[in-house]
């Protein structure tokens, strides 16, 4: 089939592409994927324009999904309480699955594209759940430019090498939708149910505290700290599996081969400048304004400062250990660590040093600017130690997860003293 359509591109060009497409999102089983990747190595070859493939790639698919909303909205509830049950779909999953999907649903139109058959029902099911077609339609536009932009750049740029990496790319991409969901949904639980897990909260820290009545006073950052750490580490725990097994040959391959086909030789000036940002005078003087930040606040300042320096040391000495663990030899033919020493360390100290000037920090723009901080210099450091060939791709991924470990552990730690602590004046306090 993908052959097929291949040669009808070659013969009627973008029209193909963009009925291919809008064909797709209605449910039939054609090779969204694999045509748009094809597009993009039509664009290598000079054959296609890039701009065009894009427009026209998005406005086929943008068509497909706005029909499919209104089968939906035409088909209504009433077809699956007459015909559900034959599909296994009957009114009481009807109902459940559209309180969920009202709630829900519209953070998942944009990475939906990403999920094979997830993204198939999505336009029925915010037809027949009667989403306002305005709040639909910027969703699900935005995710169909996003998903064709996505595939068609990355055919470009593998080029011949696009049947070799497709099908890992599109594993890794699902990999990746279906995170981001779980993330969305585990995000969506935290707020809605969050009553219910600060009460299993308190079992997991060995009810440090008396009461559910005293509980409801944790911050929410208690439990978000919980959380993320908890992901974390489960990842981190894969990552640890998947290394010892050498399931990264492929990963590092790919990823390696994009970052050198987009950054060329005009970028080295630029990556030179992005490997300073794990120097350690940077470093040093963050750690340093934080310091000094923190003496001048009234609470908890010994227990934040004690936090900082024990992150600080203990994360040097976590590297190092990691070192000795899982030394290897890297793309240079040069021994190197997993993870990266650079970025674990690099988001240790900013991502800690953050979170501690973001929690005395009360204007919403300013903590979104330490977050996007810590985002863009780990990201870019990253990218330097992949250009250069200092690191494998997948040792700065995990050198990303390990580091991300380690800060939130220390944060969870941190807020768990500081209520004990709180606690403990509101224990004196009623004595006095």
């Amino acid at each position: 089939m993908a052959h097929f359509i291949q040669n009808l591109m070659d013969q009627y060009g973008y029209f193909v592409l963009g009925i291919s497409l809008f064909l797709e999102l209605l449910a039939l089983p054609l090779p969204g994927e694999v045509l748009m990747t094809y597009a993009g190595l039509m664009i290598y070859q000079g054959h296609y324009s890039w701009m065009l493939s894009i427009l026209t790639a998005g406005i086929g698919t943008s068509i497909g999904m706005t029909l499919s909303y209104w089968i939906g909205m035409k088909l209504g509830p009433r077809f699956f309480e007459k015909h559900g049950h034959r599909i296994h779909f009957g009114p009481e999953k009807l109902k459940k699955t559209s309180l969920w999907f009202e709630r829900f649903g519209v953070k998942l139109l944009v990475i939906a594209f990403f999920i094979p058959g997830i993204r198939h029902i999505t336009g029925y099911f915010s037809g027949i759940t009667r989403m306002p077609f305005r709040t639909y339609a910027l969703y699900a536009y935005a995710g169909a430019f996003l998903w064709t932009s996505t595939f068609i750049s990355l055919g470009k740029v593998l080029g011949p090498q696009w049947e070799q990496y497709h099908q890992t790319i599109t594993k890794y991409l699902v990999i990746i939708g279906i995170t981001l969901v779980i993330l969305a949904l585990i995000y969506y639980l935290l707020t809605k149910y969050h009553e219910k897990l600060y009460v299993s909260i308190s079992v997991l820290l060995n009810k440090l505290i008396e009461t559910f009545q005293s509980l409801r006073k944790v911050r929410f950052l208690l439990l978000f700290s919980f959380i993320l750490f908890l992901t974390l580490f489960f990842l981190m725990v894969g990552l640890i599996q998947d290394f010892l097994a050498h399931e990264f040959a492929d990963f590092d391959n790919i990823t390696t081969f994009i970052v050198h086909s987009i950054f060329d030789e005009s970028w080295k000036v630029w990556m030179i400048r992005f490997s300073y940002l794990d120097s350690y005078y940077l470093l040093f003087t963050i750690s340093f304004i934080t310091f000094v930040f923190l003496m001048f606040q009234k609470q908890n300042r010994l227990l934040e400062v004690s936090f900082l320096l024990f992150v600080l040391l203990g994360g040097t000495y976590l590297t190092e250990v990691l070192t000795e663990i899982f030394l290897r030899v890297g793309p240079s033919l040069l021994p190197e660590s997993f993870p990266s020493e650079q970025t674990l360390i690099t988001v240790t100290i900013l991502g800690f040093t953050s979170f501690l000037l973001a929690r005395h920090i009360y204007i919403t723009w300013m903590k979104t600017s330490l977050f996007l901080f810590v985002i863009g210099v780990s990201f870019l450091l990253g990218l330097s130690q992949i250009y250069f060939n200092n690191h494998f791709p997948s040792d700065v991924v995990a050198g990303y997860v390990f580091g991300g470990v380690w800060v939130s552990l220390n944060m969870l730690l941190l807020e768990i003293f500081r209520f004990v602590k709180l606690q403990a004046i509101k224990a004196n306090t009623k004595e006095d």
